[in-house]
């Protein structure tokens, strides 16, 4: 059984990779801040299948302990989607500091360091898959999330220099670009601001999470053992 941690796997788009990956047959193993009642049950239907390790990504100089933890309980890490991700909003003049410092450590620092511990497992198996999770304002901006859209547009240029480091021992990087989707992120979302996002939409919606979780086990699975160094945007034509 191959081992895949998730990141940020206790709700959203996480916990919906999650669901998806342990229906495949895989090992998943979840790192989120706390444990949901959500993730909980996926634990208790798949019970000798389906992990938790309670982190907070912003603690950067413990990643490594955790990541060591993982593979002494259950072996060499086959897969990684790095999801964890703050999403906080503002507008850069009246930001804090103390927040921006924020979201680039859990945003950016923390996926690097955490890929480059785990990657350590796929360069001893000589295969493996990297998925980061990015996200369409990387490459469109949206009003109030400079700081957000600069660590997602970073994620996408370390995703193709890691993809031709690592290619040699059949390591894939890709990126998943997801558009608005219908999460926590996008509670706090005032109904016109919501609405306009949907009438950008080829299809008149959010994207959902399990269209975009769909995507990511697809890029872990061995049908796409030739796809590496991509961007892959599922956002129901937001941006088409």
């Amino acid at each position: 059984m191959k081992n895949v941690v998730v990141t940020g796997s206790a709700k959203g788009l996480g916990l919906e990779v999650s669901k998806q990956l342990a229906d495949c047959g895989y090992r998943v193993i979840g790192i989120s801040r706390s444990l949901t009642k959500e993730y909980r049950k996926l634990m208790e239907d798949f019970s000798n299948q389906v992990y938790f390790y309670e982190f907070d990504f912003s603690d950067i100089p413990s990643i490594a302990k955790v990541v060591k933890e993982i593979t002494q309980s259950h072996g060499r890490i086959y897969g990684l989607v790095n999801n964890a991700a703050l999403g906080n909003d503002g507008v850069l003049a009246t930001m804090h500091e103390s927040d921006i410092s924020e979201l680039i450590r859990v945003n950016l620092e923390a996926p690097i360091l955490t890929t480059k511990y785990v990657t350590r497992s796929m360069l001893l198996n000589r295969e493996g898959r990297v998925i980061n999770i990015g996200s369409i304002i990387g490459s469109t901006g949206f009003n109030g999330l400079s700081v957000y859209g600069a660590t997602k547009s970073a994620m996408n240029g370390f995703t193709k220099s890691l993809a031709r480091e690592l290619g040699k021992a059949q390591i894939t990087v890709n990126t998943l670009a997801p558009g608005y989707m219908e999460t926590n992120m996008t509670h706090g979302l005032e109904g016109d601001k919501l609405e306009k996002i949907k009438r950008r939409s080829c299809l008149g919606r959010l994207a959902n999470v399990s269209d975009a979780a769909s995507m990511v086990v697809y890029l872990l699975s061995d049908k796409a053992s030739g796809v590496t160094g991509a961007t892959f945007t599922v956002d129901a034509g937001s941006t088409a």
